[in-house]
């Protein structure tokens, strides 16, 4: 595992010298900051300017990402991890599953069925004053969060939707210094520790099939995207096992740079 003392250098996926990452990084200031400050700008970039969304795959370079605007819990995991090791941060990614409960509300109820039991996630680890911090809770924008908080005002517990929190009212999710999770409560197996998404997902991929796998890059990731639009906005579907979620139309303001999903 990564210690901080040598200098990781980029790879397929950690693609942290291209230039759209290393401009990004120049151009925010971010390496005139401390490590904690850095850590901070870096996840919070992720957190609220990517936003949560479905990209064609899990093993994309962080530039694609990047150029996205949108990713999950693996694929902002790689962009996180990029912009951490071009500013000097150590990290290591760390791999789970999560059952598929998790991604119910999300997926549609017609491809729900037909979901394997459960899915490739993954946070990113990262190393602050000899310690080891976990970083789960950049998954989650915080449009798309407010808009189930306003949808389930009486609820603390919450495995649906792209959340896993037994607190989602006041999840851990701002950095502190601490550790964030916001889908930790969905965690079915530990995967162990990876000093890259490369070397994860030569190991470990999606269970879809070559069928499954080419009818989410094509179709069904991008009705994923839309539902995941219409909850931003308010409009939350209801889903088995929950009561109804309150209907409430939300405005938001795009971050600077998001891209918008169509209304498929």
């Amino acid at each position: 595992m990564q210690t901080g003392k040598s200098q990781p250098q980029p790879s397929g996926l950690l693609d942290f010298a291209a230039g759209p990452i290393e401009d990004l990084i120049e151009r925010r200031g971010w390496r005139d900051l401390d490590a904690h400050d850095r850590i901070g700008a870096a996840y919070d970039f992720v957190r609220n300017e990517i936003r949560f969304g479905y990209n064609c795959r899990d093993d994309i370079p962080a530039s694609e990402v990047l150029k996205d605007g949108y990713g999950q819990c693996n694929t902002k995991a790689t962009l996180l991890m990029a912009l951490l090791r071009g500013l000097g941060v150590p990290c290591r990614l760390h791999g789970f599953t999560v059952h598929k409960t998790l991604q119910r509300g999300v997926v549609p109820e017609l491809v729900y069925a037909i979901a394997p039991v459960e899915i490739l996630h993954s946070w990113v680890e990262v190393q602050l004053n000899d310690a080891w911090v976990n970083l789960e809770g950049f998954i989650l924008d915080a449009d798309y969060l407010a808009a189930l908080q306003t949808a389930f005002p009486d609820r603390q517990s919450l495995c649906g939707y792209g959340a896993g929190t037994d607190d989602l009212g006041t999840p851990p999710v701002a950095w502190r210094g601490g550790d964030t999770y916001i889908q930790r409560a969905g965690i079915a197996r530990d995967l162990g520790l990876y000093e890259t998404p490369d070397a994860f997902y030569r190991e470990h991929c999606q269970a879809f099939g070559p069928l499954r796998d080419w009818l989410y890059s094509r179709l069904v990731r991008h009705w994923m995207n839309a539902r995941v639009s219409r909850i931003r906005a308010g409009k939350v579907p209801s889903i088995p096992d929950l009561p109804a979620p309150r209907t409430v139309r939300r405005r938001f303001t795009p971050q600077p740079g998001a891209s918008s999903f169509p209304e498929t």
